[in-house]
């Protein structure tokens, strides 16, 4: 059975509203390279129309409609959210499935996180009320000081598309006083989401389009307070038992479409070879289907712009003298879609382009190291500083390789685990990110 994809237009103060220049953007399945529907294309006009909803749902009762409104208010508008996305949980995954190439499993775990996410600030806005006016203990007792937490203005937002609504949960939650979003096909079901729940019309605003023509006119708006946008990573890895399963799982997970994916492995070179064994076999085990099949573990890629990308790295690599150790190609049993095996590549070099570019694409490219100051030293030479990952029998290394690493975070034993309730943020330039989830984010908000 064929999934519709909603005919929605833009979402500006709590309607929905036709582009100022009736434009449209097609979705295409990338499973299959079908158009399956279209979504409307913001320009700066639509920009500027949705800025100044935003400020007008600010200024709106002198701000007791939203920004000073109690954190219980706004708390009653998240819980209500979340409610609504569990109810669509099963339409919100197939939608993300069809839309962006992910398993279907994927999306349905990453549409609970969504849930998830909107109720964890939920109970941190109903925890904001005791908090303002905090008094500030001073030296003087005939002067009393406070803190009065105010939400920043108006936020704009960029979400990507390897996770549309989650990322978008993870900054609108938070900075739901006045944001709003450029998304995707699930983001504007977030719209309506909102206002089935009643949000306040203004204080959410979510367009569609393309960089140049929505997201440029949004950074460089003046009366945006504050945007926020999405980067790249960097890994390391030193085996134990678990560490083909982890490593496999860091990289080819959303097949390997993640900003903080962990493709580059470092591996001693006392076991590379038994490692890397191991490795191939798990890779010729991942079932590459149709992302709604059952058993689907690893899907297209989201675009023939990206598919092309991916296979040209792969090409340059071989050319510049690195080995394909497995994949590099198209499936054999799919002719159809942007599909690309996973993929080991060994034999790199430092300077090659796909040790120093983000192939964003089911590729894991391999060095060896044989001092624990090397891999470091390797692990540090980027100048992104997303994530990274640690994983070694040995606690006490892991410790000290963790304190070493230039990562907003690093994951020790394991790859790729998120929560609401821990923060995590960037290193270098990576740095541009802030801080996303935990307490931390609504300080940043």
């Amino acid at each position: 059975m064929a999934i519709e994809i909603p005919c929605r237009q833009l979402f500006i103060d709590g309607e929905w509203r036709e582009p100022v220049k009736k434009n449209r953007l097609p979705v295409i399945n990338p499973s299959t390279e079908q158009i399956i529907g279209n979504i409307p294309a913001a320009t700066a006009e639509d920009v500027e129309i949705a800025v100044d909803a935003a400020r007008r749902a600010l200024a709106r009762s002198k701000g007791r409609d939203w920004a000073s409104a109690s954190g219980a208010y706004r708390a009653k508008y998240l819980r209500a959210i979340a409610a609504k996305i569990t109810l669509r949980k099963s339409e919100l995954a197939k939608l993300e499935a069809i839309d962006c190439g992910k398993p279907l499993d994927e999306t349905a775990g990453d549409i609970n996180a969504v849930a998830r996410c909107f109720e964890y600030y939920e109970d941190l806005a109903e925890g904001l009320d005791a908090k303002q006016k905090t008094p500030v203990p001073l030296p003087m007792e005939s002067f009393k000081y406070h803190v009065l937490k105010e939400p920043i203005g108006v936020v704009g937002l960029i979400t990507p598309w390897n996770y549309p609504l989650l990322m978008a949960a993870w900054k609108a939650a938070p900075a739901l006083a006045a944001g709003w979003l450029l998304a995707s096909v699930t983001c504007l079901e977030l719209a309506e989401v909102c206002k089935e729940v009643g949000l306040p019309p203004g204080v959410l605003n979510i367009l569609t389009g393309l960089g140049p023509e929505a997201g440029a006119p949004l950074v460089s708006h003046p009366h945006v307070d504050k945007y926020i946008n999405w980067k790249q990573d960097h890994d390391c890895c030193s085996p134990n038992c678990q560490a083909a399963e982890w490593t496999i799982f860091g990289v080819f997970l959303t097949n390997d479409q993640i900003c903080n994916a962990t493709s580059q492995l470092l591996v001693h070179e006392s076991i590379a070879t038994e490692f890397l064994d191991r490795l191939v076999k798990w890779c010729k085990n991942i079932k590459i289907l149709d992302p709604m099949e059952e058993g689907c573990r690893l899907g297209p890629v989201v675009s023939a712009g990206q598919h092309e990308k991916v296979m040209k790295f792969i090409s340059t690599a071989k050319s510049e003298g690195a080995t394909i150790l497995c994949g590099g190609a198209r499936p054999q049993h799919l002719k159809k879609g942007y599909f690309v095996e996973p993929t080991i590549i060994t034999d790199v070099t430092t300077s090659m382009q796909i040790w120093r570019e983000e192939v964003f694409g089911p590729v894991l490219c391999v060095k060896t190291f044989s001092t624990e100051d090397e891999a470091i030293e390797l692990a540090n030479d980027t100048q992104y500083g997303l994530g990274a990952a640690m994983i070694s029998r040995d606690l006490d290394r892991c410790e000290r390789v963790t304190k070493a690493f230039q990562a907003g975070i690093v994951w020790v034993n394991c790859s790729q685990p998120y929560f609401s309730q821990a923060p995590s943020g960037g290193n270098k330039r990576a740095v541009v990110l802030g801080v996303n989830l935990g307490n931390e984010q609504l300080n940043t908000a």
